[in-house]
């Protein structure tokens, strides 16, 4: 049988896989193929969390691959030169892999198709990661949209979810003289091992990501939307970080969620397939919007006044050290585990930007540095949603207030006790706002700030003093 390299990116997973499945349709044996090439990825190479990530579910997917009889051949890039030298020692015939659709990746896969045509390949690409391409979904006017709820109504009059592919139970093996690096030498693990807590919560893979979905299932999909943001329970699905590599296709999600639909969980399980929505228009904005990686989409906010980021005072929010439990306990969680809750999320990013009124993108990159789900397209959707400056967007002058926001979500403060646990001894009403009692904080926990790292009224003042100057309302 002809050979065919199969490139997998962000589709770590065998099943659901339209290029592995082209690649078997059209008869070639498929030699599967990653190729470590960071710097390809422009201004947005994966940060540290991803690369810990991304080292699990290389090793999954392998071992996936040599239960079947295969296996994953390793490479450096550059990518053209890898995949060219590929096909030479492979002899192959055809490339295939699923789309990626980041600024920079787009124009780089489009001018290898272009190159490996040219040479006389057969070269395929398929949408491996999303319900609808970028570009399947307009206005009447032909034009983007930048409204959510338009374009997921657009999305559900169009929505034909494909049928699931399970993997095949046995795959043609590939020449063992074929090299490979081994995957320690692609620097992807820690040295250091700060990411041993990670792995207590998750466990890369798609073996991971079906076991995630078995517990959602069972789970949290029961009130899913009264307890989404409730940051005191397991109320989400968990299941971003597997979107993100690939290791679970959303449509395979919706089809085990479509199994177990009844009258009784109709109206939760519709609520998280929007949640899958708004990943969608996540992607839909960064094909449209390109630029909106690191300048505003909404163009007024390019004169904004933002304060000068002072090193100390974005220390002390990177480290959780900020003064505010619950903005705290956000970003400690992220430290400990690579990951923070989504209502949370929202809470330190409007802290940031708003109350410090620092730029978004310095969140945007710490989030990118610090997530295991750090998807480019979601990160810039929800930090120009939370700033105010993006599509679809919170208006700037809707300020969170953290105090309110964790007497909401976190009622008793059990979140707040379990990652800021110097403060799990004070009264539930304080572990809000401790610095309103500043004898029983110093008492309780004498090496917790004092107070904010900005009086949150102030702060607040300051933050739509400054939108009131770009013309707000």
């Amino acid at each position: 049988m002809p050979h065919a390299l199969v490139w997998f990116r962000h589709d770590l997973r065998l099943d659901d896989n339209p290029a592995l499945r082209a690649a078997l349709d059209d008869g070639f044996t498929p030699v599967p193929v990653y190729v470590h090439s960071p710097r390809e990825e422009g201004d947005w190479a994966p940060g540290a969390a991803s690369n810990a990530w991304l080292h699990r579910s290389l090793q999954a997917l392998d071992s996936d691959l040599r239960g079947r009889g295969s296996r994953l051949v390793l490479r450096h890039g550059p990518t053209a030169a890898a995949l060219q030298a590929l096909v030479e020692e492979t002899g192959a015939e055809a490339v295939f892999w699923n789309r990626k659709y980041e600024p920079a990746t787009q124009p780089r896969d489009a001018a290898l198709k272009k190159q490996l045509r040219e040479a006389g390949l057969q070269v395929e690409s398929f949408n491996g990661v999303l319900l609808f391409e970028p570009w399947d979904l307009a206005t009447q006017q032909d034009t983007p949209y930048k409204v959510f709820t338009p374009f997921w109504r657009s999305a559900l009059a169009q929505w034909r979810v494909p049928a699931p592919w399970d993997a095949p139970g046995q795959l043609p093996s590939v020449d063992g003289a074929l090299a490979s690096e081994s995957l320690d030498a692609l620097g992807l693990r820690p040295r250091l091992g700060w990411d041993a807590g990670f792995w207590e919560a998750w466990q890369p893979g798609a073996a991971g990501a079906r076991e995630a979905l078995d517990i959602f299932i069972d789970g949290a999909l029961r009130g899913y939307r009264s307890d989404r943001d409730r940051t005191d329970r397991v109320g989400t699905s968990r299941l971003s970080p597997h979107l993100h590599f690939g290791e679970i296709a959303p449509w395979r999600i919706i089809d085990e969620l479509e199994k177990v639909r009844t009258a009784a969980n109709s109206a939760d399980m519709d609520g998280y397939i929007r949640e899958l929505g708004w990943r969608e228009f996540g992607y839909h904005l960064l094909h449209h919007f390109p630029h909106t990686t690191t300048r505003n989409l909404n163009p007024r906010f390019e004169h904004f006044e933002w304060a000068n980021p002072q090193p100390a005072l974005l220390d002390a929010w990177q480290r959780g050290r900020t003064g505010v439990p619950i903005v705290d306990a956000g970003l400690r969680e992220l430290w400990t585990t690579g990951y923070m809750h989504n209502r949370v999320r929202m809470i330190v990013a409007s802290y940031l930007t708003k109350h410090l009124r620092f730029h978004w993108l310095h969140g945007a990159r710490w989030f990118w540095d610090t997530l295991v789900d750090a998807d480019l397209a979601s990160n810039t959707l929800g930090w120009q949603w939370t700033a105010g400056t993006g599509a679809d967007a919170a208006p700037y002058f809707r300020v969170f207030n953290p105090v309110t926001q964790a007497q909401k979500f976190d009622q008793d403060g059990r979140y707040i006790a379990r990652w800021v646990p110097e403060l799990a001894a004070l009264p539930v009403p304080l572990r809000f706002a401790p610095w309103q009692q500043p004898a029983v904080l110093v008492r309780v926990a004498p090496d917790y700030p004092r107070m904010p790292i900005v009086d949150l009224a102030a702060g607040r003042d300051a933050a739509l003093e400054a939108y009131r100057k770009t013309g707000g309302d």
